[in-house]
């Protein structure tokens, strides 16, 4: 699973080695080369490769609170969630927004 992204930070890398060994380049360039080419690139593939596997996890958390709060319903116990309690209204804005006058 992770032998492309190491071949294409390979590739990045020696990309990177090539423009700052180069009469023309600079480590500067180098190092945007590497960044650019090389780090966003495989961070976005990444992350969106594990994107299933954050999906399945959560909808195990959201499986499991679902039969605590039924199996405590059952028994006639007080759930305690670990989510915070959002209430049904919205937040209250603490500084009135600042209006140029007419």
């Amino acid at each position: 699973m992770y032998l492309i992204p190491i071949a294409w930070i390979y590739v990045a890398l020696m990309m990177a080695v090539a423009e700052a060994t180069n009469s023309n380049g600079t480590v500067l360039g180098a190092l945007v080369t590497f960044v650019l080419y090389g780090l966003l690139p495989i961070g976005l593939l990444l992350y969106f490769m594990g994107t299933p596997a954050r999906k399945r996890a959560r909808l195990e958390l959201e499986a499991r609170q679902n039969q605590a709060l039924a199996q405590a319903q059952s028994t006639g116990e007080e759930y305690s969630s670990s989510q915070p309690d959002t209430g049904s209204k919205p937040p209250a804005d603490p500084i009135a927004p600042v209006r140029k006058e007419p």
